[in-house]
């Protein structure tokens, strides 16, 4: 208890600033002054002043490093040695309310990297001798055989031995469709096994799978994002010989010893310590307000120099969910509602999610249940069912090949969908083609007005993203970007995002998935998708946008810059109210009580100025 008082935590420090308050308003009004032997404004001194004392104690001998405690401290003592005990008391518990005021606007911790870690499984299923067995994930060699079951996270990196299947392979890629994998394919740790069971060798260990190596990256840009240090502390060592020669030159001077103590008083840093938490502490309420948590000041400030905006496409400008934008016939005997009717009554059971939102827009479209006899999936190949006694298949064009069916003119047909980034999944009735069905990734309807306020803003939009380029391409070509970049792993936009980190045009990563974490943490700064985004991209980030709503983006910026120029407004006004009372205290104007109360005016200013952030309104 004592150490978490001196250390001043914050509900220690929050309770000695109540009472030191308390303490104050009986002291100026004097209601126990007859009553007790003491000040007792003694209360806020000790309470809040030595915890500030042993700060500046510890500062100086251990630390070897001079803080503004130090001058508060030189305050202190000063105006308790004249006996001005409500002087000291007041400056005491100034200081302090600035302290629980940073303590409330700095960010947690960030646990990302745990987060990343946890995705790691924490054993395999290794096949030696015939038999199945379960060992620690540390344990597997290069070479060990595998096997994966449906639903579990592929251990390490590797090769499908036997077997066929989808991998979700968003928590790598952002790829919002999963890919279909067979024997010879490649498949990485951390990705999901959608359905059926697969053999795999080992094609290295734990520790050098690309889930671990995702975790040392980010550990890495966590270490060379140094934190914000305090202009008051920065400037501490200055502020304490300015303060210092001032009120020696006024006591050698004046010849009065407590103009000096009023000096050293009204020169203490508490509206210049003030002046930045108290607009960070206003423009984070303000933005939660509007859905967006910000984690600290630190990020609010780096938010406000952001001249770059870097999105990832699935989940952020996009929904992040396959839907059907198109069902086309090519033959005269189906019209295309028959198409999408054939289809989704054939993949109404399908587990794939390709399957699943044929489903969907055949329900959408006013569809109903209906036989589906002799039902059969191949594992990322497609289905194959009887509908209304027709023989109909829906997939791959691998698996219309396997069972006869020339689909050359689907594929005529389907030029222009496929060109848009758009999965075909071609249909066939009785071994006939009959058509297609286009699915992707669907734009916010949202995405293209923000693009355009954000350049209207001075803030230039670009894309990452693991898709392939014909849909990156589409999605950019949508919403109005140019510069695009596709087909990249995590480590790819981290190094993109690198070569624009600390530079001309300070960037910031907006993204969903685990996937971004890297280019989040290694961006200037990042922002999140909080209602479908992963535990991982939000713990890595420094703003979230709680309901997922990119039109919030424009404002965040704008928000930001308004803070930063409120701090620089009331840093300036602290000074010039803390110069002019050195200089009403030298020429004997101001007392130690009264010098107190005047720098209290500057601390009132300060947050009333910094309070009319509050105001400030989404347009």
């Amino acid at each position: 208890m004592l150490n978490r008082w001196l250390e001043n935590s914050p509900k220690e420090t929050l309770i000695c600033a109540a009472v030191s308050a308390a303490a104050l308003v009986l002291s100026i009004t004097g209601v126990l002054r007859e009553r007790l032997p003491f000040d007792i404004a003694w209360a806020a001194i000790i309470l809040c002043g030595i915890p500030i004392l042993a700060g500046a104690f510890k500062g100086v001998v251990f630390d070897h490093d001079i803080k503004a405690d130090l001058l508060v401290s030189l305050a202190l003592i000063a105006s308790v040695a004249t006996k001005e005990f409500f002087a000291a008391g007041e400056v005491a518990l100034i200081m302090q309310i600035g302290s629980l005021l940073e303590d409330y606007t700095s960010g947690k911790a960030r646990e990302g990297i745990e987060k990343l870690i946890k995705l790691t499984p924490q054993t395999a299923r290794v096949l030696r001798d015939g038999q199945a067995s379960e060992i620690p994930v540390e344990d597997v060699r290069p070479g060990d055989v595998l096997s994966v079951l449906a639903g579990e996270i592929i251990p390490v990196d590797g090769t499908i031995l036997e077997g066929e299947t989808s991998v979700d392979q968003s928590v790598m890629t952002g790829e919002s469709i999963p890919v279909d994998k067979a024997a010879g394919d490649t498949v990485t740790s951390g990705t999901v096994n959608q359905f059926g069971t697969f053999t795999m060798s080992a094609d290295s260990v734990s520790s050098d799978s690309s889930l671990q190596r995702m975790v040392r990256l980010a550990e890495e840009a966590n270490e060379n994002k140094a934190p914000i240090v305090a202009a008051a502390d920065r400037w501490a060592t200055w502020l304490v010989i300015i303060a210092l020669s001032c009120a020696v030159i006024t006591w050698i001077a004046t010849g009065r010893f407590m103009r000096a103590v009023t000096v050293l008083v009204v020169f203490c840093p508490c509206a210049f310590i003030l002046a930045t938490p108290t607009a960070v502490l206003a423009g984070i309420g303000n933005a939660a307000k509007h859905g967006i948590i910000l984690r600290s000041g630190e990020a609010l400030e780096r938010l406000s120099r952001i001249r770059r905006v870097s999105f990832d496409k699935t989940g952020t400008l996009t929904h992040g969910r396959p839907e059907v934008t198109a069902a086309v016939s090519v033959s005269d005997s189906y019209s295309n509602a028959e198409v999408l009717r054939v289809a989704g009554i054939a993949e109404q059971h399908s587990e794939h999610p390709l399957g699943k939102a044929i489903w969907a827009a055949y329900e959408n479209a006013g569809g109903t249940s209906a036989p589906a006899a002799d039902f059969q999936m191949t594992a990322g190949q497609g289905v194959s069912a009887v509908v209304d006694g027709t023989r109909v298949l829906a997939g791959k064009e691998g698996f219309m090949r396997s069972h006869g069916v020339d689909v050359v003119a689907c594929k005529e047909a389907c030029r222009s969908e496929t060109e848009k980034g758009a999965t075909i999944v071609y249909l066939a009735a009785d071994g006939t083609a009959i058509g297609f069905i286009a699915l992707r990734d669907t734009l916010r309807s949202d995405a293209e007005d923000t693009i355009r306020r954000l350049r209207a803003a001075g803030i230039n939009p670009m894309l990452l993203t693991g898709d392939n380029a014909l849909a990156a391409a589409a999605i950019a070509e949508s919403v109005g970007i140019t510069d695009v970049r596709a087909d990249l792993l995590p480590e790819d936009k981290m190094s993109i995002i690198k070569e624009y980190s600390g530079g001309a045009e300070p960037i910031c990563m907006v993204g969903d998935g685990v996937n971004d974490a890297l280019a989040l943490t290694a961006a200037d700064a990042g922002i999140a998708m909080g209602g479908i985004g992963s535990d991982i991209a939000v713990e890595s980030s420094d703003a979230i946008l709680v309901t997922d709503d990119i039109r919030r983006l424009p404002y965040l910026f704008a928000l930001t810059k308004k803070v930063m120029r409120k701090v620089h407004v009331n840093i300036i006004a602290s000074l010039i109210i803390n110069l002019t009372a050195v200089l009403l205290s030298a020429i004997g104007v101001l007392t130690p009580v009264t010098g107190a109360l005047w720098h209290n005016c500057g601390s009132v200013f300060v947050v009333v100025n910094a309070a009319l952030l509050l105001l400030v309104r989404d347009e």
